[in-house]
């Protein structure tokens, strides 16, 4: 086994306890030494994976859902990616929701914003090329960073309340947004700067 896997494994135990203890208290009375004893390593090995517990919870979230949303292609499997991170969601909300009581929502909205605003950029790069439109990165990134925003809080939504809406309304209600906003507005950009 090379040292990477031996390193991921170490991180998803340390993870998987973490989410353990998370069941049962408030993440910020989660201390480090209560969960080395937990994943019954010493404190080294703890740091020698992570800074420190935030950075475990944010490379947990990234791991078990971030990550594989990148490997979808965006423009085309908005239903499965919706489906996947709905079921993520709902099966995970007490981590998400006792994260949010604990760290509050603009850390918790932090920790989805800072990965999938790439991944927002890249759908609307998509469009760009698509509509064969060129925006200035300004523009690109105001809207990027407005997707992001509202995308992440709309994920902590469902956490605190995965009744709202089902699966397939979530699926229907991006799809729409996306393929009819982005497009809509890139246009209106680029005749905006050709009446200047």
């Amino acid at each position: 086994m090379t040292n990477e896997e031996v390193s991921l494994r170490a991180k998803k135990h340390i993870c998987s306890n973490l989410k353990e203890l998370m069941q049962h208290k408030s993440f910020s009375k989660i201390t480090v030494s209560e969960l080395t004893k937990k994943c019954n390593i010493n404190r080294n090995t703890f740091y020698y994976h992570f800074e420190d517990i935030y950075a475990a919870l944010k490379w947990m979230f990234e791991q078990e859902a971030i990550e594989i949303v990148k490997q979808y292609d965006l423009l085309l499997d908005y239903e499965e990616v919706v489906s996947f991170v709905y079921d993520y969601i709902t099966g995970n909300a007490y981590i998400i929701n006792c994260a949010y009581d604990s760290l509050g929502r603009d850390v918790l909205k932090r920790f989805f914003c800072q990965d999938f605003l790439n991944l927002i950029k890249n759908i609307i790069i998509e469009y760009e090329k698509n509509l064969n439109i060129t925006v200035t990165d300004d523009f690109r990134d105001f809207l990027s960073t407005l997707y992001t925003e509202g995308f992440a809080g709309m994920l902590i939504n469902l956490a605190q309340n995965p009744k709202r809406y089902t699966k397939d309304q979530l699926g229907s209600y991006f799809k729409i947004l996306i393929r009819n906003t982005i497009p809509s507005v890139l246009k209106g950009f680029e005749e905006e700067n050709k009446a200047k």
